[in-house]
């Protein structure tokens, strides 16, 4: 069965593994999921990711989850931009997310990255998660 929203899958993944405690959570892999992992492991809220082949042709994201004094470092994690409503911003008129202490994450033409590294790259996009 085809999902109509894979990275909102993999956010909710994350926010579940991180309620249960777990360690470590596993998804689908695909280049943007990676490419938004890979944000939140430079900005610190996850440890470490992998991608690797669990059956010839399909390929999963092991995720590994990160606590701090046994909270999770992730408090909240809302997809912004959806399959029915896509939402686009100018640089400028991008929002800063609890005023500066979470990131947006925006596909920016020069590829997936943060809110500051957009900032400082003078470039907007589609806005699709924030991070608290």
């Amino acid at each position: 069965m085809s999902m109509s929203d894979p990275l909102g899958d993999m956010l909710t993944r994350i926010r579940n593994g991180q309620m249960a405690k777990k360690s470590s959570v596993v998804a689908p892999a695909s280049k943007l999921r990676a490419n938004v992992l890979d944000v939140l492991k430079r900005e610190g809220f996850i440890r470490h990711f992998e991608e690797y082949e669990n059956r010839p042709g399909i390929r999963e994201l092991k995720i590994e989850l990160k606590y701090h004094e046994g909270e999770p470092a992730i408090q909240e994690i809302a997809r912004v931009s959806k399959p029915g409503r896509r939402v686009y911003s100018k640089i400028k008129d991008l929002n800063k997310v609890y005023n500066g202490l979470g990131i947006s994450i925006i596909s920016t033409p020069r590829g997936v990255m943060s809110d500051a590294e957009a900032r400082q790259a003078n470039v907007g996009g589609e806005v699709l998660c924030q991070v608290f």
